[in-house]
């Protein structure tokens, strides 16, 4: 195996567990605050072990000339994991994670404003595109939705809004290496979360028992600290645009496990629904080549 089929695989690998997280969270009987603290506090140690490992410096002078967009973006990120791990309560996880995955929608939108990138006939229509298939996978086109279901996609798309936001100040980070600027905003979030916790339900909520001391780990360790890990070590060998494409292999999994392990419901429309919207994400991230002229 050499070295890209190699960051193929790390890559492949990284989006397949962080498809699995929705299913993780549903048997984890614990709030949204305090699995978003204790991903971020581990998921932070981890990544912090893994760079001591390969000798790498954290570079603190970059960190220092970004460090309020840096802490923002973490605080967001923290909330944004609050209203992901909400959804996931309300409606099934397809559903959650295809909200969830509007997010290039809301960064289109966006980028004329913040960017000043101009939105292109086709980004508009990849927009359009996954507007009309989010209809049905909301069900607000359908008499059975229930107020629940509702409220999962209402914090499914606001998670898809604050990541997002988290997206266009990424942009604005400069000379920051991904695994400092990554270290700082997880451990951003566990730490905007203590006074959330604290002004919310406090730290009472926190178990001791075997099973969601276990999950809670594989939640921080897996799914943040080793995921990220893979997903970083893909970018040395891989184009911007397999990254971009192969990433959608995480909603893909999350809404295949929620019809094969939860039997979560999905009709016609809404698997209809569900292929426009991630077609159109796909389409989005991929660039045709140019005709050569003469």
């Amino acid at each position: 195996m050499n070295e890209t089929q190699k960051s193929r695989f790390s890559l492949v690998a990284s989006m397949l567990i962080f498809g699995t997280i929705g299913i993780f969270r549903r048997y984890l009987l614990l709030s949204s605050g305090m699995i978003a603290f204790v991903r971020g506090l581990v998921g932070t140690l981890f990544l912090l072990g893994v760079m001591a490992l390969k000798k790498q410096r954290i570079s603190w002078g970059a960190i220092r000339q970004n460090g309020l967009l840096l802490l923002l973006s973490g605080g967001l990120i923290g909330f944004n994991w609050i209203l992901l791990f909400e959804a996931y309560n309300h409606t099934t996880i397809a559903i959650a994670t295809l909200c969830y995955y509007m997010s290039p929608v809301f960064v289109v939108l966006a980028s004329p404003l913040f960017l000043k990138e101009r939105i292109t006939a086709k980004k508009g229509l990849c927009v359009l595109v996954s507007v009309i298939g989010m209809l049905p996978v909301t069900g607000v086109l359908s008499d059975t939705v229930d107020g629940s279901d509702l409220r999962g996609v209402l914090l499914g798309l606001g998670a898809a809004l604050l990541y997002a936001s988290v997206v266009i100040l990424n942009k604005r980070i400069a000379n920051v290496p991904a695994y400092d600027k990554t270290v700082v905003q997880l451990g951003s979030a566990a730490i905007v979360m203590i006074p959330y916790l604290l002004l919310t339900e406090g730290f009472t909520g926190m178990t001791l028992q075997p099973l969601p001391i276990l999950l809670l780990l594989v939640m921080g360790v897996l799914h943040t600290g080793v995921a990220y890990a893979l997903y970083f070590e893909s970018f040395e060998k891989l184009s911007a645009q397999s990254v971009a494409l192969f990433s959608y292999l995480d909603p893909i999994a999350a809404v295949v496990l929620s019809a094969t392990v939860l039997h979560e419901p999905m009709g016609p429309w809404e698997i209809i629904g569900a292929v426009l919207v991630l077609a159109a994400a796909i389409l989005g991230d991929v660039t045709l080549p140019k005709k050569k002229t003469a």
